[in-house]
């Protein structure tokens, strides 16, 4: 099987994820918020919670992702996880600006990660048979 397809998908994902992680560097020299602390000026807790969504959010597509394209197809895997990847820099841009405007980038990547989790248990399943 041919799996550089997820192999991309994975690396941009660590890249999206660095990318956040700068974003909330720059909010905090910006705001002057010191680390540690997680809040403060209220574009910058919209900017770590973006960053935070998506580390959440990546911890459970990144295995979804790979069991999908292993047990199903790492074609599909890839395109669904193309999905979830566009979803997300789209939530994040989206709540950056308005933590209102983040529901359709949120519903791209949760559909992508409900196919992905579902697809993989299912193929799965069909293997132990």
């Amino acid at each position: 099987m041919d799996f550089n397809l997820p192999a991309l998908i994975t690396i941009l994902t660590v890249i999206l994820l660095f990318a956040l992680a700068l974003n909330v560097g720059r909010a905090r020299a910006k705001y002057k918020i010191e680390a540690p602390v997680t809040t403060g000026h209220p574009a910058f807790e919209l900017t770590y919670r973006a960053q935070m969504n998506t580390v959440e959010s990546a911890i459970a597509f990144l295995p979804a992702l790979w069991l999908f394209s292993y047990y199903a197809s790492p074609i599909w895997g890839g395109l669904l996880g193309g999905l979830w990847l566009i979803g997300r820099v789209w939530y994040a841009i989206a709540y950056c600006a308005d933590a209102k405007k983040r529901g359709a980038g949120f519903g791209l990547s949760l559909l992508a990660f409900a196919i992905l989790t579902i697809g993989a248990l299912i193929a799965i399943i069909l293997q132990m048979l």
